[in-house]
């Protein structure tokens, strides 16, 4: 069975909702049945959105989104993505990126994330530290979310704060943690 197309779950959330997708500043295309199994060019209609969630779903690959000039959080979680990729035309806006609960190996792609504070990256794959010195070179990030990932072992997120802070200096809170001086 085919899923569901962006353009479709546009199409519900404004009947169930009583809004005009194209002027909503926040748009809502979670739990879709069937799924969304990828995203499509119609999202770029939604050009006064400023927090987009697409999370649980079946989205396995991030597109660009060239119009989402105003998008501030973007919500990806519980879905089938491999890699970070296709921010660079909301990186100079995006301040939140919820994308735990996927398949993601590599914190790649997040460069173009000059706004970026919170990075939700919980239950993925990261088995190596190194990754989080990705993390470490944007300039604006305070909060990470790690725990789930391979990189933690059989340790807590409080024994594994230390490392994370190691490698992402600037961070203020981990895991749901303040972090102390």
């Amino acid at each position: 069975m085919p899923g569901t197309s962006c353009k479709d779950a546009i199409k519900n959330f404004e009947t169930k909702s009583g809004q005009v997708a194209v002027e909503a500043t926040e748009v809502k295309l979670m739990c879709q049945i069937p799924p969304i199994d990828k995203m499509d060019d119609s999202l770029n209609q939604l050009e006064a959105c400023q927090r987009l969630s697409l999370s649980t779903n079946a989205i396995e690959r991030m597109i660009a989104l060239p119009k989402l000039k105003s998008l501030r959080i973007l919500s990806l979680g519980r879905n089938n993505i491999k890699r970070i990729m296709a921010l660079e035309d909301v990186g100079a806006t995006l301040e939140e990126l919820w994308i735990s609960y996927n398949q993601i190996e590599k914190l790649d792609g997040l460069q173009p994330c000059v706004k970026l504070s919170v990075l939700y990256m919980s239950n993925n794959k990261i088995k190596a530290w190194d990754e989080l010195g990705k993390v470490a070179q944007l300039p604006e990030i305070k909060t990470v979310l790690f725990v789930g990932n391979p990189i933690y072992g059989e340790k807590t997120k409080e024994e594994n704060a230390p490392y994370v802070v190691k490698r992402i200096p600037q961070i203020e809170t981990v895991d749901g943690k303040m972090i102390s001086p």
